[in-house]
């Protein structure tokens, strides 16, 4: 078993069609000469009753052969008359008793295979009677020659064995020159991905021209070649965007830090730590979101609970009531879907404080059941619109990037870690859900849309 794990599979698959070519080609053969043999036995059974007949003839009309009996070399006859005594034979069988016991049937004719007895040990004959009608009785003529062996002819034997061999080598060779063909593709897709490394993802896979399996899987490697790509592009720019952002804190620091070393009479400590509290602040906000972001790309598992969406936002709505823009709640009771509630929470913060920054006076909150036809139950519907100068069209994608600002927001805002929006977007679509900016008449409206938990009735609210 371990050597034929180390074999190749062009190795394997010409094993296996040189096995079965071989007991296939074995089996044809003997089908062959088996075929041959039972039609050379048939020939000569005919030939000799023939002459059997002949010699009976010559019995019935003259009483007696004229010449010899037998015409072909190997045939013996015997004439044996109505009271069981040979009357004539071949030399061979001079002197010799009957070379067989059985009469005739009712077709005057009969024929069984007789071994040993006249003629010999370890040799058998078929042997023909037939019946020679004389005035005084019956007679019975004897014809026999040596049964045939399987082969037939010693030539007929190895030509049929020769082809065989010779059919079973060009079944194997074919069979391997087919999986050779077959897999030179596999070769060349091989040799692409070995020399394919980080700093070459965008190269690709040769694609056979034939629409096989073997093509299928190379557009399988391309389009997982390309998303590692993209992957990888989005990596760096990350990893470049984190560095930026977390660069311009860091400076801002150090620039601090060296004015109060140059003058430190003229700066208190005091002065010197509430202006590095904001730039520690912003760090802090921006190493928190690079946790959340690689805890969700790496799949973090979470606590799944039923939570009470407009519960869990009236308590966001609660907490924001110093904020100096009127926040308004709309809250549906028994929104109940199934998720994290520390993620669920950390979406919602997000999406208030993106609205804050923004809006100029106004913010609302609505959350409600709304009506879904890829989920039986609906889905919770859960809007958080703003005031404030709203956002393009073309740009409502772009906010959820990471790291992304429009222009707009780096102007007005700099307390953002550009990563909200995106960890919120994420931990909606880890819950099957989805979050999207709409259409409003003023401001932006992001809408959050999450399957609700229909294992529990519409007023349920949990426990704590």
């Amino acid at each position: 078993m371990r050597v034929s794990h180390n074999i190749s599979i062009i190795g394997r698959v010409t094993l296996f069609t040189a096995a079965v070519s071989a007991i296939l080609c074995t089996l044809l053969a003997l089908v062959v000469m088996l075929a041959v043999h039972r039609y050379a036995t048939g020939a000569l059974s005919s030939e000799i009753r023939s002459a059997g007949g002949r010699v009976a003839m010559t019995v019935e009309d003259r009483g007696g052969a004229d010449g010899p009996l037998a015409r072909q070399p190997g045939r013996n006859i015997q004439v044996v008359d109505h009271q069981g005594r040979v009357v004539e034979s071949t030399p061979a069988l001079h002197g010799k008793p009957p070379m067989a016991t059985f009469t005739v049937d009712g077709e005057n004719t009969r024929q069984e295979v007789v071994c040993g007895g006249v003629f010999g040990t370890d040799r058998c004959d078929i042997v023909i009677a037939q019946s020679a009608h004389r005035p005084e009785g019956h007679w019975i003529v004897y014809a026999a020659s040596p049964v045939l062996p399987v082969w037939v002819e010693p030539w007929l034997a190895a030509l049929i064995c020769g082809a065989a061999a010779l059919l079973a080598v060009a079944i194997t060779y074919l069979g391997n020159r087919i999986v050779s063909t077959a897999l030179q593709p596999v070769c060349a897709i091989r040799k692409e991905l070995n020399a394919i490394n980080a700093s070459s993802l965008s190269r690709r896979v040769p694609a056979p021209s034939a629409r096989d399996e073997i093509h299928e899987l190379a557009d399988s490697i391309n389009h997982t070649l390309a998303r590692l790509d993209a992957a990888m592009t989005q990596q760096r720019q990350f990893a470049s965007d984190a560095s930026h952002d977390l660069r311009s804190p860091i400076a801002a620091m150090r620039a601090e830090v060296e004015d109060a070393l140059l003058a430190p009479d003229e700066t208190s400590v005091t002065t010197l730590c509430n202006t590095l509290m904001g730039s520690l602040k912003r760090l802090g906000l921006i190493v928190s979101d690079l946790l959340t972001v690689a805890r969700l790309d790496a799949g973090a598992p979470a606590a799944l609970v039923p939570i009470d969406l407009g519960e869990l936002a009236a308590q966001e709505c609660e907490m924001r009531h110093q904020t100096t823009k009127t926040l308004t709640c709309r809250i549906e009771p028994g929104v109940v879907v199934l998720g994290d509630r520390m993620r669920l929470g950390r979406l919602l913060t997000n999406l208030l404080d993106n609205a804050d920054r923004h809006a100029e006076s106004t913010i609302m909150v609505n959350v409600k059941h709304e009506d879904d036809e890829l989920f039986p139950a609906g889905v919770a519907l859960l809007e958080v619109i703003d005031d404030g100068p709203g956002i393009d069209p073309d740009k409502r994608e772009l906010v959820f990037q990471r790291f992304a600002r429009l222009d707009s927001a780096r102007t007005k805002d700099a307390g953002g870690s550009g990563l909200g929006l995106a960890i919120a977007r994420q931990i909606a679509e880890t819950r099957g859900g989805s979050l999207r900016i709409e259409d409003s008449d003023r401001g932006a409206r992001f809408v959050l849309r999450l399957p609700l938990h229909g294992g529990h009735p519409s007023g349920f609210k949990p426990a704590g």
